[in-house]
């Protein structure tokens, strides 16, 4: 006997968000490029650079999120799901070549610094403070829920972060003059971006082959699946990611009882739901003293 379902439930709507976003970064990084070039400041061209990696990566993040809401069909019996769990992988490969040239030109100001009006520099990476910090509140309340909406928030909320480090390396050349502040600063950008960039590959790289979730205590699955009454043994447990915000799971449950009751099956999906997060559960019920089944191997969980 078998049962496959899963559960939905209404997510915001972030199509808006993310359109705003967009379209106030986009204006932005024209600025913050024009001026960073006038001031002949590579912080500001930096974090220009970064602004507009993360003008792709919220156009990506959008586009997959969409597709993936899209019906399943035939040939896609997930739909677009995995979409969303692809956007951040190539994310994550637009902001690594984007830090090759930033860290590059910045060490070469290193040994070659030149004049910053840091005045424009300064009111420049202002604004850039207080429009990353707006888009980053527009993500601020699904973060929890949806990994691409996450990444959406972290990084308008790490550019408020680096765009006020700018404002500081302007203020410093200001009363200092000492001119190696800005390319400093644009490495800093660069060790900011690429933390952050390492663990969202990393994390979207897991989830792409099937890694069992962060969010999910595989352990506690089945510590509960064994220590069901009519459940003796469990194998070929499996737990992956269908999507950022859809997880599945698949397991075989070997039973001593041969009647089982009418609800069980429909109460257990809900109790994976309800306390591991599992949206999508294939259950399988085998018979004690029924022949192993072919799925039972040292290989399987």
């Amino acid at each position: 006997m078998e049962i496959s379902n899963h559960h939905t439930h209404q997510r915001r709507n972030y199509n808006r968000a993310f359109g705003i976003g967009i379209v106030l970064n986009v204006i932005f990084v024209v600025i913050e490029a024009a001026y960073g070039i006038a001031a002949d400041s590579m912080a500001l061209v930096a974090d220009a650079g970064h602004n507009l990696s993360d003008v792709l990566s919220l156009l990506l993040a959008w586009g997959a999120g969409v597709l993936a809401s899209k019906s399943a069909t035939e040939q896609r019996t997930y739909g677009f799901r995995k979409l969303t769990i692809m956007a951040p992988i190539a994310n994550a490969i637009l902001l690594l070549l984007a830090l090759g040239g930033i860290a590059w030109e910045s060490i070469g100001r290193l040994a070659a610094p030149q004049e910053v009006h840091a005045l424009t520099v300064i009111v420049v990476a202002a604004i850039g403070v207080v429009i990353n910090t707006l888009t980053a509140l527009l993500f601020a309340s699904g973060q929890k829920e949806d990994l691409n909406i996450k990444g959406a928030f972290l990084h308008m909320a790490a550019d408020a972060g680096v765009s006020f480090g700018v404002v500081v390396s302007g203020i410093i050349i200001m009363f200092t003059g000492w001119l190696l502040i800005d390319p400093l600063v644009s490495l800093f950008i660069a060790a900011v971006i690429l933390a952050g960039t390492w663990s969202l590959l990393k994390d979207s790289m897991n989830l792409a082959i099937d890694s069992v979730p962060k969010s999910i205590d595989i352990s506690g699955i089945r510590s509960y699946l064994t220590g069901l009454d009519p459940v003796c043994q469990i194998h070929d447990l499996h737990v992956w990611a269908m999507s950022t915000t859809e997880v599945a799971m698949s397991v075989h449950l070997i039973v001593i009882e041969k009647d089982m009751a009418a609800d069980f099956l429909p109460v257990l999906q809900r109790q994976l739901h309800d306390r591991f997060g599992i949206e999508h559960a294939t259950i399988q019920i085998e018979q004690q003293d029924c022949m192993p089944c072919t799925l039972d191997k040292n290989q399987c969980i």
